[in-house]
């Protein structure tokens, strides 16, 4: 099972074993990693905006039109950032480390 660690804003590292298939946001959850997630992960919103460690983020397929639409509109986006609704939990994310903004923008 693939691990990642989740970053929070104050630095606090949290290390969790994820399924394949899984999202970045569903993993989130399922950890009680507090993470909005406003449109329960159907890219409606930006809400859900991490960002990807760099090795990681150059693996990852490339967004979508709509999800940089929706970065467009998150606060404190860099160039490895991604909406963790849209990144699926492979066995070549193993290792991911995902960073939590400090603050997100709910528009919903």
């Amino acid at each position: 099972m693939p691990t990642m660690i989740f970053v929070a804003p104050d630095g606090t590292q949290t290390p969790v074993d994820v399924p394949e298939g899984h999202s970045v946001l569903q993993a989130a959850w399922d950890n009680k990693i507090d993470i909005e997630g406003a449109c329960e992960g159907c890219m409606a919103c930006s809400t859900c905006h991490v960002i990807v460690d760099e090795p990681h983020f150059a693996a990852l397929p490339d967004p979508s039109d709509e999800e940089e639409d929706l970065l467009d509109l998150a606060i404190g986006v860099r160039p490895t950032s991604r909406l963790g609704c849209q990144v699926t939990v492979t066995a070549e994310t193993d290792g991911m480390v995902i960073t939590l903004p400090a603050t997100t923008n709910n528009q919903m």
